[in-house]
């Protein structure tokens, strides 16, 4: 027998019994089904992820002023004025880094008209928009000049220029924040999350000066609540942070007994984080898979032995005209795999309905990849060749003379 007639053979048998076939191939579909969406959501979450950090900026990290204390008691992180204009601009010299941005951040009334909202207001330098990789999708970027006039000009988000403006152009009309106008010079490009939970499509943007002058009167005119800094490269974090801290403590005038004044987060904890959270995803997915694949070829040695006790007259007949051991073996075997590729084949397809299911909802992105598919079918094919062999090989090793005298 040439190996299309095995198949043949293979697909006759599965079609002489097809109840018995689908439910043993139910465990098949299940398992593959679960390998499949494994590692399409463990490669879709990579993808989310790697898609939020351009939103955050790369190899970013965030220098937050420390606390003050009272009676011995520490108050909560960033209370205590110990970050300056000046400290970021001595950051922007240290050879580790791509650059650093002071930032200072309220939380003010915009109103347009009879139309308003509260949001965030964020004073920037124009080095914000290289570090967090912002772009302006309409109008220009803050100048050197507008930040030496305390110029009164806002970069708003597109969510809120399409709340205030609607379809109208929004560059040249004025907003007013805290009821003090300031006029539209640009449009932020993109949306999203961003890591202080803010929205980059609602952001309102001044220069710094500006807010200190205008909206944010601190009784420490220099100092600033948070300061951006961006490494030069991933595996250079390390050293970017240790020269930071280098750096404030020699201008912070720190002794070695002493504990920072400031507090540097490195995000790109957050994106190991993310990663570890999205390959536990995997795994569980891919246990789940492994458990219903070993079910499912549990059950496919369960009906491959029935299927070999119900056939031992057909063996018997099949040796005696001069079938050979090992065609009776590739036989039962070649029955055992074909089955677990259908259902593989199934399989695939429900994993691509569900992937297109999730996809709908627009929260994430799930595509079935082509690798995705091959792991598949060689998984159902090795599920098929482990547990059919022991049936398979328990058929080859029958008796013919046994075999026509079984009733």
């Amino acid at each position: 027998m040439n190996f299309l007639q095995v198949f043949i053979e293979a697909f006759r048998s599965m079609n002489a019994n097809r109840l018995r076939t689908s439910l043993t191939m139910l465990g098949i579909i299940i398992g593959i089904t679960s390998v499949v969406m494994m590692l399409a959501v463990g490669e879709s979450a990579k993808k989310f992820i790697a898609k939020e950090l351009e939103v955050l900026g790369s190899n970013l990290m965030i220098i937050s002023p420390g606390a003050n204390r009272t009676q011995g008691v520490r108050a909560r992180t960033g209370t205590a004025p110990s970050l300056s204009v000046e400290d970021a601009l001595a950051l922007n010299d240290l050879q580790s880094l791509n650059g650093a941005a002071p930032a200072l951040q309220g939380f003010f009334q915009i109103a347009v008209g009879n139309d308003n909202t509260n949001n965030a207001v964020l004073g920037i330098t124009p080095e914000m928009f290289k570090v967090r990789n912002w772009k302006v999708d309409q109008g220009n970027y803050f100048s050197e000049s507008d930040i030496r006039g305390a110029a009164r000009m806002v970069i708003i988000g597109k969510k809120l220029a399409e709340q205030f403006f609607y379809k109208a152009n929004p560059i040249g009309q004025f907003v007013r924040i805290d009821n003090v106008p300031f006029q539209v010079v640009g449009v932020l490009q993109g949306e999203g999350r961003m890591f202080d939970g803010g929205d980059l499509g609602e952001m309102v943007l001044v220069p710094i000066t500006s807010a200190r002058a205008t909206l944010m009167r601190s009784p420490f005119p220099r100092n600033v609540h948070y300061v951006v800094v961006q490494g030069k490269s991933d595996k250079g974090m390390k050293e970017a942070e240790d020269d930071i801290k280098d750096m404030l403590r020699d201008r912070h005038r720190i002794r070695a007994d002493q504990v920072d004044d400031f507090r540097i987060d490195n995000l790109a904890s957050i994106a190991e984080t993310g990663a570890k959270i999205s390959a536990g995803l995997a795994a569980m997915l891919g246990a789940i898979g492994a458990i219903s694949l070993i079910v499912g070829g549990i059950g496919i040695m369960n009906i491959m032995l029935v299927s070999v006790t119900e056939r031992t007259r057909e063996i018997g007949i099949r040796m005696a005209i001069g079938a050979k051991p090992r065609d009776v073996l590739l036989q039962f075997l070649t029955e055992a795999v074909v089955i677990c590729l259908v259902g593989g084949v199934i399989g695939i397809l429900l994993a691509s309905a569900g992937a297109a299911a999730i996809t709908s909802t627009g929260k994430l992105d799930v595509e079935i990849g082509v690798g995705a598919m091959i792991v598949a079918c060689g998984f159902a094919s090795f599920v098929g060749i482990f547990f059919g062999f022991y049936p398979a090989r328990r058929a080859s090793r029958l008796l013919p003379v046994d075999c026509l005298r079984y009733e």
